[in-house]
């Protein structure tokens, strides 16, 4: 069975997946990434308790990637609206960086790949944005799909 391209049309042209004949199932995505910072920073931001200027790093960057989850549809133009029951962000810090993973749960037609993924990003940006001030050394990495469960083919990275 040869895989295809789900958002192109056989012209070879954008499409939205039509969903109208699946049945809704509840679906998870889980995603991950890292923040990485130049040692001297993460040294500064965890003595601080990763508290600056603008406020508590992590939460901002949870409520962005909370916020962004919801807006998924409208940031990529193929996604589908859907209805989520269940948004979790966490950020952990880890050696030289901050881990963030990203939970998405709904009970849908389609998963929510796209939703998990673009909550790790914008939270990544978030971060990024509150510390470049010390550093623009400061390197996003490693955002992936870690799990999806709940249509045709789950996935466990």
């Amino acid at each position: 069975m040869a895989k295809e391209l789900s958002h192109i049309d056989e012209a070879g042209k954008a499409s939205m997946v039509d969903v109208s004949n699946k049945k809704s199932t509840v679906r998870t995505a889980i995603a991950s990434g890292k923040v990485l910072f130049p040692t001297d920073v993460f040294k500064t931001l965890a003595a601080q308790d990763f508290l600056g200027h603008k406020g508590s790093i992590i939460q901002t960057a949870v409520i962005a990637g909370i916020q962004a989850v919801k807006k998924t549809a409208e940031l990529i133009p193929l996604c589908h609206q859907i209805n989520l029951s269940k948004i979790q962000i966490d950020i952990t810090p880890i050696e030289g960086a901050l881990q963030i993973r990203c939970k998405v749960k709904c009970n849908e037609q389609t998963g929510v790949e796209m939703e998990a993924l673009t909550g790790v990003s914008v939270s990544a940006l978030t971060i990024y944005d509150m510390c470049k001030a010390l550093s623009h050394d400061i390197k996003i990495s490693e955002i992936q799909l870690e799990q999806k469960t709940g249509g045709q083919h789950d996935f466990n990275r």
